[in-house]
């Protein structure tokens, strides 16, 4: 048999195989899970909304003063927010703990001795300022947030609360444009409901109910978007 240079060849070294990272699990974003909540159309429906747990925070005032109780509160609840949310980096285990988004920032809203709504008379505004927590966090849980956010901040949270809250039967709608022009699609809202039946239900401890989904500070007025909710009951 002939050698030749070729059939003397040593076999090639094949390319090692490179660790595959396993990509981390998807954060849980609640606008997407549950869109039959937080994504309506423009158009109003009606929907019948659990009960939930929520971080929250009362206060009284114009929504729009830079020092004022309203925008107290939304620093308040972020802050306790990102502390429960981060605490799979620390000592604290919560049983049951997936990775989430924050879920948006919501409000109730009411003036009291006042039928319906008056947008105009902003310092005559009550509100409760609410997260909502994913359905792992207890009140041992959130008792312990408000410890660490305490210790580690230097700062009183003691006005946030742990509120479970059970809204029921609503009707909703998507409004698209300014909180000032919130009156159109609360019309929609109402002819909606007269129509099929039902009677708005708002009275402690029912509220106006919206959702932010847009960001005021980083997107034009005509564009933000708020999900507009009132309890409702049917018709007698």
């Amino acid at each position: 048999m002939t050698l030749t240079s070729s059939s003397m060849e040593l076999p090639k070294n094949k390319p090692a195989k490179t660790a595959q990272k396993v990509p981390a699990p998807k954060a849980i974003d609640f606008k997407k899970e549950y869109k039959e909540f937080y994504l309506p159309k423009s158009i109003p429906s009606i929907i019948e909304v659990p009960q939930m747990n929520y971080l929250a925070v009362r206060g009284q005032g114009d929504p729009n003063t830079e020092s004022g109780e309203y925008k107290q509160s939304i620093g308040l609840l972020y802050a306790i927010a990102f502390t429960i949310k981060m605490s799979k980096k620390g000592d604290h285990k919560i049983d049951g703990y997936f990775d989430y988004v924050v879920p948006p920032l919501e409000g109730f809203w009411w003036q009291n001795n006042t039928k319906g709504f008056d947008y105009s008379r902003k310092d005559d505004m009550e509100f409760i300022s609410i997260i909502r927590l994913p359905d792992f966090v207890t009140k041992d849980d959130f008792d312990w947030a408000i410890a660490e956010a305490t210790k580690k901040k230097k700062q009183n949270f003691s006005r946030v609360e742990f509120l479970n809250y059970n809204e029921g039967l609503c009707v909703q709608c998507m409004h698209i444009g300014s909180y000032d022009d919130e009156p159109a699609t609360v019309k929609l809202m109402h002819d909606y409901i007269a129509k099929n039946g039902y009677t708005l239900d708002i009275q402690n401890p029912h509220y106006h109910h919206e959702i932010y989904l847009s960001d005021p500070r980083r997107c034009n007025v005509d564009r933000l978007k708020t999900v507009i909710k009132h309890p409702i009951k049917k018709s007698r």
